[in-house]
């Protein structure tokens, strides 16, 4: 069985990394069975997770987590789409993972009462009492500098947010009123798609950009759709499917995953 390394469940998404999510999500639709542990970022392969072990087969990031993914096992994520389609696809991808995300970063680890109150309160329980403080002080000075060096960090916030707006305008325009990004099937760009706008929308934090989310139905429709439809049986699950406006997907996901025929809209190249 494959095991997917990640950070573990946050705040009610299945990973507190979007990228664990993306990868939670293609091992979804490719409908291989999996389990999820939480890893650690100092030891992983390039010190950053998500990583998977596929027998004797180590493979770091997300895109060549995918790359793999499709290679070993046949598949073909975008399967049904056309050129223009895929560039589409591939270009929202880019926008969300290079842009959206580190706007992310910086409403989680340099807003200081964000932090305080998400992953400065629920991420650091493992971590021994007497070095916690310091590791989390480490760790956000670590994450500025990433910020500096993407240049999204040298914007103050509110410029930040401004700028993260358009993207989450851009995405909602481009969902319109499809299902998925894409038309009636997720494709591979929805498994990053999803992990952003669950990780902006559930977390409870104050933020511009989680509020111009909440303003998008479609986006948060979207979000509870992907959630019941993949997370089914998680009380988040259950909690987006009661009507309720407010988005909360996804519950813990450490126990192994088995596959299911109806979670996978994807061909298989070569198999019937």
């Amino acid at each position: 069985m494959i095991t997917l390394h990640g950070f573990g469940p946050f705040f009610g998404t299945p990973d507190s990394s979007p990228f664990v999510i993306k990868v939670m999500m293609l091992l979804k639709l490719a409908d291989v069975a999996y389990r999820h542990v939480r890893g650690n970022p100092f030891t992983a392969p390039r010190r950053l997770l998500p990583y998977l072990r596929d027998e004797d087969v180590t493979v770091a990031d997300s895109t060549l987590i995918r790359l793999h993914l499709e290679k070993k096992y046949h598949l073909d994520f975008d399967a049904g789409l056309s050129a223009e389609q895929k560039a589409t696809a591939w270009a929202v991808e880019r926008m969300c993972e290079d842009h959206l995300y580190f706007a992310m970063l910086d409403m989680r680890w340099v807003d200081e009462a964000n932090f305080n109150e998400g992953l400065g309160r629920h991420m650091f329980g493992p971590v021994p009492a007497p070095v916690r403080s310091m590791v989390k002080s480490m760790l956000r000075r670590m994450n500025a500098r990433r910020l500096h060096g993407h240049g999204i960090g040298r914007h103050a916030r509110s410029d930040i947010a401004e700028l993260a707006i358009r993207d989450v305008e851009a995405l909602a325009t481009i969902l319109g009123g499809k299902p998925f990004l894409m038309g009636e099937k997720p494709c591979a760009a929805d498994a990053f798609v999803f992990g952003i706008v669950t990780s902006i929308l559930t977390p409870p934090l104050n933020s511009p950009i989680r509020e111009a989310m909440q303003r998008h139905a479609n986006l948060v429709a979207y979000c509870d759709r992907m959630t019941r439809q993949y997370f089914a049986g998680s009380p988040s699950a259950k909690a987006a499917g009661a009507n309720d406006t407010a988005s909360r997907p996804v519950a813990v996901v450490d126990t192994p995953h088995r596959p299911q025929q109806e979670n996978a809209p994807i061909r298989r190249e070569g198999r019937v």
